[in-house]
Parts: C-alpha cells; structure tokens; sequence
C-alpha cells in the first residue's frame, strides 16, 4: 500500500515536469505582458456577476491565439494549468500544461487592453478538432475601464486615421517643393488630445523615394547664426503608412499629443529619402494652421461608414 502511495505521488509530481519538458519551447513571460499565476482560483473573478464570460477550448495539441481588439497590457492567469506568451501587441497564445479531464476547467484568464478587460474560462477537451487555434474577444463581452496612461487606445487612432485618409483634401496653402517631389498637407483633425495630420508626396521624377525616416520638429522660423536656435523634436503617437518607398504618390496621417507654441516657431515635418546624399523633403506648418484644425466626433465616423457601405 505504501508503494502505491509513493508511486502515484511521483506520477502527479513528474507530470508537471514532463509537460514543461514537453512544450518548452513556449516562454511563460515576456517582457511587453506580464503573467499572474495565483494559487487558487476563488480569487481570480475580478468582475461582478453582469459581466459575460466566454468559454476558450484548448487541447495539449493545439496553440490557442487569443486576439484582443485593442493592444494588451496585461494577462492575469488563475492557475499553472495554463502556459503562454503574447505574440503580437494585441495577441495571446496558450496551451495547457498537460493532459487533463474532458471538459475540465483549466483556470480563469483576464487580458487587460488599453480601455477594456475581458475575462473567460478555460476549458480542456479531448481531441485537438474539438479546441479553439483562433479565439477573438468581441469588445461587446469586455468591460470599460479608465486608464490613465491611455488617452485614446491605437485602434481607436486607426479608425480616425483611415476615415480621414479617405477624405479629400480641405489644406490647399501647407505645400514644399523640391528635387522634383511636391509635399502638400490635405487636413489637420484634433481629435481629443491629438492633432491627426494627413499628409501627401509625389515624386515628378522617374527616381523611386526611398523613405529613410519621417521626423517632426518644432523650430525657429528664423535661424540666424548670431543666436542660439532650438530645435525640439516630437515623435509621432501613431502612424498609418508603414510604407517605406513609393514612384510616383504617397500619403500618410501621423497623429501627435495636441500642443501649442509661439508664432515664431514652426512644425516641420522632415522625410528623408534612404541614399547617400539622399532627398530631403519639409513640409512647414504654421500655427495659424494648427488653431484651423477641424474637429471629427463619433457621428462623423458613422456617416462616413455608412457612405462606404
């Protein structure tokens, strides 16, 4: 009797240590989400009863992506039944630590994003057919919440960013021109405590621009050698076009922290061509300009949405 009792505990011990063998090659923490492994699972329903809990299916042969609408901050996991990383801003993956019972809750699981936390259990099922790979939270099964560190979350940037994209141009004064590339700027949106500023190149020549970086400044309008100039540079919150090259037209909207300055300062936005020696193009903006800025709410998002459709 006793054998068997010494036996069994070195099988429930060594289980544990054969699954971690087994799925190494998933690192239970990174440095962008951090994990929160708790003891028990009584204490891990962080919401009241009115909150929606979705079930994930996972099976020891199947990676499980959760994707959240927003990017994630944080993951808070019940139990070691379940291991992870996070795999892209807004996805988790998981797997669960070994074999269990079918239909077995393996733990509890909250993702927190930038304004919404959505929380669901875990579930094991036998069969790798009868598990979720992909699982993707639907913001009406989250929960608000304030963050104070997040002013506008960047789906929300992305949405404002695509709809002024397709907007024509309402700036015809904002223009550069040089090397045979014309810089125009088509709108200027504040939008909360962001200014969204929609930009367009094009290339007269039969030389591709490489884009190197796009940098914005804020500087003196008259820089003389005599006095000291200050130069101070910002960096866009968020940005549409990740494309790095263009022939002939190219358009981008950058989004920055709202702000004011003197009339004898101006914003540059500086797009440096990648070559030695290589094409610089400014696009000045005066703050005139900036105080023109249009306003964009909610309800012109819908129209616009419904205008697409």
């Amino acid at each position: 009797m006793k054998y068997i009792v010494i036996t069994l505990l070195a099988v429930l011990i060594g289980t544990p240590m054969k699954a971690q063998k087994k799925y190494r090659d998933i690192v239970p923490d990174t440095a962008k989400v951090h994990y929160i492994h708790r003891e028990s699972m009584d204490d891990a329903y962080i919401f009241d009863g009115s909150l929606h809990k979705n079930t994930v299916y996972v099976n020891e042969q199947v990676t499980t992506h959760i994707i959240m609408p927003e990017n994630i901050k944080l993951v808070d996991i019940s139990t070691n039944s379940i291991i992870g990383n996070q795999c892209a801003e807004n996805i988790v993956r998981i797997k669960p630590a070994g074999r269990m019972y079918d239909h077995e809750l393996a733990g509890t699981m909250t993702v927190i994003g930038e304004r919404h936390i959505a929380q669901f259990n875990v579930v094991y099922v036998k069969g790798p057919a009868r598990a979720n790979s992909i699982f993707n939270i639907d913001i009406k099964d989250t929960k608000r919440y304030n963050n104070p560190d997040v002013l506008m979350p960047e789906a929300d940037m992305a949405r404002f960013a695509w709809a002024i994209y397709g907007m024509p141009a309402k700036f015809h004064n904002i223009h550069y021109k040089r090397y045979g590339i014309k810089a125009v700027v088509n709108n200027i949106y504040a939008i909360d405590d962001y200014f969204f500023i929609d930009f367009s190149l094009y290339n007269n020549t039969n030389i591709k621009f490489d884009i190197d970086e796009i940098r914005v400044k804020l500087t003196d309008k008259k820089e003389s050698k005599a006095t000291n100039t200050q130069t101070i540079e910002l960096t866009p919150t968020y940005m549409l076009n990740k494309t790095n090259s263009f022939k002939k037209g190219y358009r981008n909207v950058l989004v920055l922290n709202k702000l004011t300055f003197p009339d004898e300062k101006i914003l540059n936005l500086e797009i440096s061509e990648n070559q030695i020696s290589g094409r610089v193009v400014y696009i000045p903006i005066e703050y005139s300009d900036i105080l023109h800025a249009d306003g964009f709410d909610e309800n012109l998002m819908n129209s616009l949405s419904r205008t697409n459709h």
